[in-house]
């Protein structure tokens, strides 16, 4: 989550945070007052379930800071719905915004789906369902909201709900005792207020009636002069804090000084409070009274918490309820998010943090801050007793007056300017399960009661946190099983490599990381290489990649686990540094940055590296669930890999089993047609070859070799070469034959059945063409007349392969010009529907129908037929030879 929250009352608890348009701050006061926008926050969540509750956590503690507690409950109830429809049931990111504009706070969830209906089309429809599990958003809106709406763009949903804050009554936000007379605070007669506001440059320019009583100045001698001609300070030794400074500081409360007209030093009590107006220029707000009347502003000293005795006597009441609140929080961010608020109110502190143990205790992981930039500490994790930034004070209470005289004692606090802090740990049956603190920006502000105030409270909250933390572990722990074994079966639903690679970027972007990069690495003597990119955020992935190209690329160390991979995150800040307009995506790599090494068969074959949001952090679930991930991935990156490997090498010896080329025969068209069945597969039992044998002549054979695989691509090879040999060596097609079963047969078991149909051609001088052929158990070559007519060009003869002494003999055909001899293998004859083959006569019925076509048409409308004849895809391999002798007008 990203977030950005300005006030006009007190700092911005983010360091950096988003600034109005400067349009709108121009413009303000032309706008009525009731409409003025005062203050405003933004925030922006992922599309996973835990953005449910950070969202909550977020307008939770924006509205708490504005005053608006009486809406808080509904504000968030709403904001949770919306929130939940956006990143949950849609599936997109969601931004929130908040703006607040006199008593009125307005809240918009805007989303990436903007098809989605309206629920309430008419006054009169009927509301949904409140049990289901979506949609219910807009119904709330309409019951809970004074006014709410919907808007749209074409690539955006924005559902907005306003709530006005209610008129309150005189009421109590504390209370003392019921005292005697006696014993309330001594005033001089009528208490006066003195009311003074000074700019940011020091100087008065707001000066009440009262100062005036106090101190004899009229407000038009003493406005535009400076506050510190006016204050004596005391000089206390050992510190340096002035008027100057006090002003500087947000809230401050002390005595000192006023030197009134007769200049007499007036000793008063004041209270300042730093604030911002609507044009966002900072001043302080002084309240000041006689020094001896300080009761009426000083805040009130806390009393210790009650003892058991007097509780029991004021009757039964649950520690627990007392400190939380009831209802308590049905989740554990929710829980301890109303932890650290009830700890800082409790305290009066001006932040406080709670960070829970890991299963070993030897690091804490900070999940609930308050007055902290909680985006850049949430999920940070610090060492317990060892290590850099150690959390040294974890397993005992601590109090630490001033963090500038010991500033690594609390990490956490680091940069945040905060002095004082009190800290104790939450332990169940004697096991450290997280620590509690809370911290004020003045030194000297906590003791040793505050932390056993503290101490005790967080007795009463261990036991909850810790069976809330139990109950999110469970719940981690069954989506992370969810989550493996649907990547698992997505991984191995595929063997290309490319998709592999994609599938583990999609699977760890959003859920696990902001954005993930691959890198692959051939083999043990080449460099990682950068093989895929995904960020969230489609428009930052090329500046994304570009950044990632600039950097080298992580080392390829085989140690499992999760390592930090700052190197990305130093470039971003670099290229930002260098220029903030043309690398703005690379802001996508500020945050953290973790490697897994990708280990597969005890060699490391890449890295999956993961990356988040600048100032975030990564669970250590999530790193647990990725380094399982990147386990799944590996292998599947392995598998692809050798698969890919091996196909190459088996479509590189398919290919060679295939005629190189076709020769170009004088005065004859010849047109192959071939398709293996199978996927992958470039040749298969089927085979083809036309080849010269000599000038003047050239040879021809189609064939099918029974079986498929290795050995029937074997017997392929043997007979395609030796067919090319024995003819060159001048056999006949019959002697050719008979040498070829010889050689089948010596193959012993790896020997198959073949169907072969040879033959030799003769172009002759007057246009036809002269074939001598041998039908060896193949389907009968066709022969095709110019007037249509159709018969067959051969008689069969027995197959090869099977009997040792063959008898074949060879039969001469003429074609003549017009002519088309068809020879195809059985995979065209057989091709079925059902129970209807093609058969045959089917066969003969297509080139029939062929008369006065080229062998390349005749080819492709026997192809077409076949395609046509069933709707499956086809189970045998085919082949389609065509000759045709040109007519004469041709």
């Amino acid at each position: 989550m990203t977030t950005g929250l300005q006030l006009p009352g007190g700092q911005s608890p983010d360091p950096r945070p988003h600034q109005a348009d400067d349009g709108e701050a121009r413009h303000v006061e032309n706008r009525t007052r009731s409409s003025v926008i005062t203050a405003r926050a933004a925030a922006a969540f992922p599309p996973a379930s835990r953005s449910v509750a950070t969202a909550r956590s977020f307008v939770r503690d924006t509205l708490q800071g504005w005053g608006f507690t009486d809406v808080i409950d509904d504000a968030v109830v709403l904001t949770s719905e919306l929130v939940t429809n956006a990143v949950i049931h849609a599936g997109t990111s969601a931004e929130v915004q908040c703006l607040r504009s006199g008593d009125t706070v307005r809240i918009e969830v805007s989303d990436r789906y903007p098809e989605r209906e309206i629920p309430l089309q008419q006054a009169h429809a009927a509301l949904r369902s409140p049990d289901r599990e979506g949609g219910r958003g807009l119904q709330l809106c309409a019951a809970l909201a004074g006014r709410w709406g919907v808007e749209y763009t074409p690539t955006h949903k924005r559902v907005w709900f306003q709530m006005e804050l209610p008129d309150r009554p005189v009421g109590t936000r504390a209370a003392g005792p019921h005292l005697p007379t006696g014993l309330l605070p001594v005033t001089d007669g009528r208490v006066r207020v003195a009311v003074l506001q000074i700019d940011g440059a020091g100087a008065v320019n707001a000066w009440n009636e009262d100062a005036g009583e106090l101190f004899g100045h009229r407000a038009e001698h003493v406005i535009g002069k400076p506050l510190t001609d006016l204050a004596a300070w005391p000089h206390t030794p050992g510190t340096s804090t002035g008027i100057v400074e006090a002003l500087q500081l947000s809230r401050w409360e002390g005595s000192y000084g006023i030197r009134s007209a007769t200049g007499r030093v007036v000793p008063v009590y004041a209270s300042h409070l730093r604030v911002r107006d609507t044009e966002g220029e900072p001043s302080t707000v002084c309240l000041l009274v006689r020094d001896h009347e300080r009761a009426v502003i000083q805040t009130p000293v806390r009393v210790p918490a009650p003892d058991t005795g007097s509780a029991a006597e004021s009757g039964p009441a649950d520690p627990f309820e007392v400190f939380i609140g009831s209802p308590a929080p049905d989740d554990l961010d929710g829980l301890l998010q109303r932890t650290v608020e009830r700890a800082r109110d409790m305290l009066d502190a001006d932040a406080a943090f709670l960070l829970l143990a890991t299963d070993d205790e030897t690091e804490l992981e900070v999940r609930a801050s308050t007055g902290l930039p909680s985006a850049r500490q949430r999920f940070a994790r610090v060492p317990v007793e060892a290590g850099p930034g150690r959390y040294g004070s974890a397993r005992m209470p601590a109090v630490h007056e001033d963090l500038s005289v010991v500033p690594g004692a609390v990490p956490l606090l680091h940069g945040t300017g905060m002095r004082s802090v009190v800290t104790v740990p939450l332990k169940v049956e004697g096991r450290l399960t997280g620590s509690l603190g809370v911290a004020a920006e003045s030194p000297d502000r906590y003791s040793n009661e505050e932390a056993l105030r503290l101490q005790f409270a967080a007795d009463r909250i261990a036991l909850a946190v810790e069976s809330a933390r139990l109950g999110e572990l469970e719940r981690l722990r069954r989506g992370s099983l969810s989550f493996l074994v649907e990547a698992s079966d997505l991984l191995a639903g595929t063997l290309d490599r490319d998709q592999t690679l994609a599938l583990m970027a999609q699977m760890t972007v959003p859920t696990l990381a902001t954005w993930c990069a691959v890198y692959t690495i051939a083999d043990q003597a080449s460099d990682p290489y950068l093989s895929f990119v995904l960020h969230e955020d489609e428009d930052r992935i090329d500046g994304l990649k570009e950044l990632l190209a600039r950097i080298a690329p992580p080392d390829p160390v085989p140690t499992p686990g999760a390592r930090v991979w700052h190197a990305p995150g130093r470039a971003a800040r670099e290229a930002a540094d260098a220029d903030r307009g043309a690398l703005a995506g690379h802001g996508a790599a500020g945050g953290e940055t973790v490697v897994l090494p990708l280990v597969a068969r005890n060699r490391v074959i890449g890295m999956l590296t993961l990356g988040r949001p600048a100032d975030d952090h990564f669970r250590q679930e999530i790193l647990e669930l990725a380094e399982d991930l990147s386990r799944r991935a590996a292998l599947a990156l392995d598998n692809a890999r050798l698969y890919s490997e091996r196909t190459a090498i088996s479509q590189s010896l398919q290919r060679s089993l295939l005629p190189p080329q076709t020769p170009e025969i004088p005065g004859v068209e010849v047109e192959v047609i071939y398709r293996a069945a199978g996927e992958g597969n470039e040749v298969g039992g089927d085979f083809y070859d036309l080849f010269p044998i000599r000038d003047g002549a050239y040879g021809f054979a189609i064939g099918d070799v029974c079986g498929t695989g290795p050995e029937a691509a074997a017997v392929t090879g043997l007979a395609r070469h030796a067919l090319r040999l024995l003819a060159r060596e001048g056999f006949g097609g019959p002697a050719v034959l008979e040498r070829l079963n010889a050689a089948i047969l010596d193959e012993g078991a790896r020997s198959r059945f073949l169907t072969l149909l040879y033959g030799e051609l003769w172009p002759q001088e007057d246009g036809s063409a002269v074939l001598k052929v041998v039908c060896a158990g193949h389907p009968l070559p066709l022969r095709l007349r110019q007037d249509g007519t159709v018969e067959a060009a051969a008689e069969p003869q027995p197959l090869l392969g099977v009997m040792e002494d063959l008898e074949l003999y060879e039969q001469t055909v003429t074609l003549d010009p017009g002519d088309v001899l068809l020879c195809v293998t059985d995979g065209v004859t057989e091709r079925r529907e059902g129970t209807r083959m093609l058969g045959d006569d089917g066969l003969t019925e297509v080139l029939a129908s062929s008369t006065g076509l080229t062998a390349g048409a005749v080819a492709a409308r026997v192809m077409r037929a076949v395609d046509r004849f069933a709707s499956a895809a086809p189970s045998d391999d085919m082949a389609i030879l065509v000759m045709r002798v040109p007519g004469l007008d041709v």
